[in-house]
């Protein structure tokens, strides 16, 4: 693998048999709860839903957020995916 040029964004992202989920690049938790977490990352909003989720470790300082449960999707919610992020954050901001 090759080391990021500077200023270039970058996101790991580890499961571990759809139960633990280790996430690097996180900026913000903007909401969670036993079915889904929402975290502002650098490459854009992850939305991560499943069944009983909860939050093994925190640290914003170093980007780093471990969730633990039955992982059942994950979903950048960017401008790519057209009109599904506008519903969702429409939803979200009625």
């Amino acid at each position: 693998m090759s080391e990021p040029v500077k200023g270039q964004k970058r996101q790991e992202v580890k499961m571990l048999n759809r139960k633990l989920l280790e996430i690097t690049g996180v900026l913000n938790v903007e909401s969670f709860d036993n079915e889904e977490f929402l975290l502002e990352t650098e490459l854009g909003f992850l939305a991560i839903r499943g069944q009983n989720l909860h939050m093994k470790h925190l640290s914003l300082e170093q980007g780093l957020v471990a969730i633990e449960g039955l992982v059942h999707s994950l979903a950048y919610l960017d401008g790519s995916q057209g009109g599904k992020s506008k519903g969702l954050f429409g939803k979200l901001f009625k």
